[in-house]
């Protein structure tokens, strides 16, 4: 009985003895990845113990047997989207009696994101005027949590037109001035490197600074085509610009060569040292007939002060075309002529029938006055002079037989025998009227059709014009017994020609 009383005072001593002393911070266990934990661990027995633990050596953690503790948590131990994470030390203090006690603790790690690294990233070499880009490589970039980050940029630091991507991309096409005062003073800009999703930032640098390489000049033809297919009376226009990456001042000459000889140098017009422009027009002669089209080469180029050359080709295929310049121009006379033929017999048609007219008046007037004479003379016999017209200007006199015995003519027959037939000048005056108005008819519809260039291309124009030829030398012309001496075609302005006929076009 005493012996088991005995065993349960050395337990109770065992387990209600001793105890460790802990930090008395509330929260002391709980830490951050790259937090430094360190403490003295005691017991609250006098007598000094033998400390040593379990389940923390691969941690980093460390116990001497004095109870100095350190722990610093590596940035690795939680995962960053655990954000968190429990580890379980346990500790142990033994005595030289054989005493011992076990407690375990748990400590709660937190995940702590660390800034970007950034380390020194090689220098940004650009070309004048040119198109450069410069990707920021993960190689000199990184985030030591593993988080995702982006690239931003800092306005005040970029230079004018240049544009840095949040995957790092950077592009800038610098201008003449701009590379000329970069080849005085690189450059260095400033961005920010933003890791996700905690946003912590860090700073880099990129050197810019103009290409060290020998390159050769570029030339930019505006339109961008290499083969050209054009007509004869159409014209080539090229705009031709000119750079060097090495610089303005590096270009030393210019110019094109052509494989036809009949393009002149003329037709390169340098507006500046850096830009021309290209003008050519082959012209309707340009291309012979028989070929239908002809193929030529362009050859621009560019030399730099190292003889480096830059060249761009263009091949051009010239059709052979119809001058319609040239056959507008003959079409036209064609046009005017048939016109002035139309209006040079409507004039003679127009006079020819004032003359009929004046004669058929004095025809009627002849038939009353020897009608009137017959009845007056009836008992008279004789000759005596007659006046056969009241105009005193135009007197005519002719012999009268007076005596009813002698004289039996009757009217109708004295008209027929002394002077011009009435019936005759009547047919005429219908012929006359009926050429003109047929003419005219035929003028009008002819001048109207055929006002526009377009409709002379057409190759019912020919046939137009040839139905006003049986009209201007109809066989009827011959009894009106016109002017033959007088010319076919006669001056006319265009305001006498469109007097006649009304839609006459001078195009």
């Amino acid at each position: 009985m005493p012996k088991c009383l005995l065993v349960f005072v050395l337990l109770s001593s065992q387990v209600f003895g001793q105890q460790f002393v802990f930090p008395a911070s509330e929260n002391w266990n709980h830490l951050k990845e790259g937090q430094t934990l360190s403490f003295q661990l005691t017991t609250t027995d006098a007598h000094q113990a033998h400390f040593s633990f379990e389940g923390g050596a691969d941690l980093g953690l460390s116990l001497d047997t004095l109870g100095h503790f350190n722990w610093t948590p590596s940035f690795d131990l939680v995962d960053r989207l655990e954000k968190q994470k429990e580890v379980t030390i346990y500790f142990q203090a033994d005595w030289k009696n054989g005493n011992k006690i076990r407690k375990p603790i748990t400590f709660l790690i937190a995940h702590q994101n660390r800034l970007p690294v950034v380390e020194e990233l090689p220098t940004f070499y650009v070309k004048q005027t040119s198109f450069n880009q410069y990707q920021i490589s993960s190689d000199y970039v990184s985030d030591p949590d593993g988080d995702p980050f982006v690239f931003k940029s800092i306005p005040s630091q970029m230079p004018e037109g240049a544009h840095l991507s949040s995957q790092g991309l950077l592009t800038w096409t610098p201008s003449r001035n701009q590379f000329s005062g970069l080849k005085k003073n690189p450059m260095v800009i400033e961005f920010l490197v933003q890791d996700q999703p905690e946003k912590l930032e860090a700073t880099g640098r990129i050197k810019i600074a103009p290409t060290q390489l020998d390159l050769p000049p570029e030339i930019l033809l505006v339109p961008n085509d290499s083969m050209i297919t054009i007509k004869e009376d159409e014209r080539v226009n090229f705009k031709i610009y000119i750079s060097d990456p090495n610089g303005d001042e590096n270009v030393s000459n210019s110019g094109f060569l052509c494989t036809d000889q009949r393009v002149p140098k003329t037709s390169l017009v340098e507006n500046t040292p850096m830009q021309a422009e290209f003008t050519w027009s082959p012209g309707y002669h340009f291309v012979e007939e028989v070929d239908k089209e002809k193929t030529i080469d362009l050859l621009f180029f560019a030399l730099d002060k190292s003889a480096n050359r830059v060249q761009r080709k263009v091949r051009i295929k010239v059709l052979d075309t119809e001058n319609l310049e040239e056959k507008d121009k003959q079409l036209h006379i064609k046009y005017v002529n048939s016109l002035i033929s139309a209006k040079a017999l409507l004039d003679e048609l127009d006079k020819n029938h004032e003359i009929l007219t004046k004669a058929y008046k004095q025809a009627k007037k002849g038939k009353k006055n020897r009608a009137i004479l017959n009845a007056s003379l009836g008992a008279t016999t004789g000759l005596a002079p007659v006046i056969l017209t009241d105009d005193p200007s135009s007197y005519k006199a002719v012999s009268a037989i007076g005596g009813t015995t002698v004289l039996t003519l009757g009217t109708l027959e004295a008209t027929e025998v002394i002077g011009k037939s009435k019936a005759d000048i009547m047919e005429k005056l219908k012929t006359n009227v009926e050429i003109r108005n047929q003419l005219q008819v035929e003028g009008d519809n002819f001048a109207r059709k055929y006002a526009l260039k377009s409709a002379r291309r057409e190759k019912v124009f020919e046939a137009d014009r040839d139905k006003l030829l049986p009209i201007i030398n109809s066989q009827k012309l011959v009894s009106l017994e016109l002017d033959a001496s007088k010319p076919n075609y006669k001056k006319y302005s265009a305001a006498e020609i469109k007097k006649t006929f009304a839609d006459f076009s001078e195009e």
